[in-house]
């Protein structure tokens, strides 16, 4: 602690205060084994009004990346720390130590607006980069390419784009010209894109929920990485029921000790989701049982040709959902995977495919008579180019 007191009083990050705030400061580790200060602003994050500049949205950038052959991983270094306090305002980020009481000059981690503030700078940046193979969440730059002179120039550019700014990077944590990279919890490749090895043997060795919290904990991490189970939300079923109404205590039962086990095999097996190419026909398979529905979306690739699935989609059904005919059910998980992926199969070069195992669906355009809810949902289907056949699937539901 004195060594980074004395460090970032040198660097001129703080300063000594005579503020009346005081916050707590200690160390978490990182990943490369290394510490990061932090201080609990919990009592100024309850007071400060929020910042609702957005984060990317890392599925949908990831998505872009389907002729990707080349990826370049850039760390920049102290990025939280080149924002600097507007000046008046850093008596409130004053926090004590052994070595003394002190006041940021520039911006911590542990502020709730941090994030959004340096997204904005960077993005700031790079704006006319974005979706040109770059992609920047806070301080973790994404650069990739179909071919290598391509990669060249754009890596080029980048870090000349950097240099402008006086931006650095942490040399040790950056990588160059590779076939797959770890990115944000997930290991891209040219293949597709899966769960990052260590996140699969976290939740491997992911000990039993013992209180609200830990459950808690346990789905927020289940959640991030739903896509890539088949079925999520009816195996999740027994654990979320627990959460519902603010538990304060955790009332653990054999369905979610059975539901944990389950999702725990399942995301040590999860697939490599392959990268979705528009330019290729989707395969949307849809299913519905009486606690939930799901679809998975694909495509056949390759030679010979095979039928790869690019994202999992499920959703539990609420109590008014499962008094529907199973008729009903098995549209409704038609209509649910066409607004999550609209923004793929709306504008669709080729008409996709929707695989159900109801063969009254494949008749449904063509109706007489709809009930007020099965007509909204024709409205729906009727915007997008799609052929409706059937056929025996294996549960998808969730």
């Amino acid at each position: 602690m004195e060594t980074y007191v004395s460090e970032s009083l040198r660097q001129g990050y703080i300063r000594p205060s005579t503020s009346p705030a005081s916050s707590s400061f200690f160390f978490v580790k990182k990943k490369d084994g290394g510490l990061r200060p932090c201080i609990d602003y919990g009592g100024l994050n309850q007071i400060t009004v929020r910042y609702s500049y957005p984060l990317p949205l890392i599925a949908t950038a990831i998505a872009s990346m389907h002729r990707a052959c080349f990826f370049t991983k850039l760390d920049l270094r102290s990025a939280y720390n080149l924002v600097r306090i507007r000046e008046g305002d850093e008596w409130k980020t004053a926090f004590s130590t052994t070595s003394g009481h002190f006041q940021y000059l520039v911006m911590p981690y542990g502020l709730m607006n941090a994030p959004s503030v340096v997204q904005a700078f960077v993005d700031e940046i790079f704006r006319d980069l974005h979706g040109q193979g770059v992609v920047v969440y806070i301080d973790d730059i994404l650069i990739y390419s179909a071919a290598r002179t391509e990669h060249v120039s754009l890596v080029r550019r980048v870090l000349g784009r950097l240099l402008e700014h006086d931006l650095y990077v942490k040399a040790e944590k950056c990588l160059f010209f590779q076939q797959s990279v770890s990115f944000l919890g997930y290991r891209i490749s040219t293949s597709g894109v899966e769960m990052e090895s260590d996140r699969i043997s976290a939740v491997r060795n992911w000990p039993t929920p013992t209180t609200v919290k830990e459950a808690q904990w346990f789905l927020g991490f289940a959640n991030y990485y739903r896509r890539f189970i088949r079925g999520f939300g009816q195996v999740a079923a027994p654990i979320t029921s627990l959460l519902k109404g603010g538990a304060v205590s955790l009332q653990w039962s054999a369905e979610a000790d059975m539901a944990f086990g389950h999702l725990r095999a399942l995301f040590t097996s999860a697939p490599v989701l392959a990268h979705p190419d528009p330019s290729l026909a989707f395969i949307v398979e849809v299913d519905a049982s009486k606690a939930g529905i799901g679809a998975v979306r694909s495509q056949r690739s390759g030679t010979p040709p095979k039928l790869c699935p690019c994202a999992f989609f499920s959703n539990k059904l609420s109590p008014a959902e499962r008094n529907y005919d199973v008729g009903d059910r098995e549209l409704l998980a038609v209509v649910k995977a066409l607004k999550v992926w609209r923004h793929w199969l709306e504008g669709a070069k080729h008409p996709f495919l929707i695989w159900t195992d109801h063969r009254n669906l494949e008749y449904i355009r063509a109706a007489r008579r709809l009930n007020p809810r099965q007509a909204r949902w024709a409205m729906l289907r009727s915007s997008v180019p799609l052929v409706v056949c059937t056929f025996r699937l294996l549960s998808v539901t969730g």
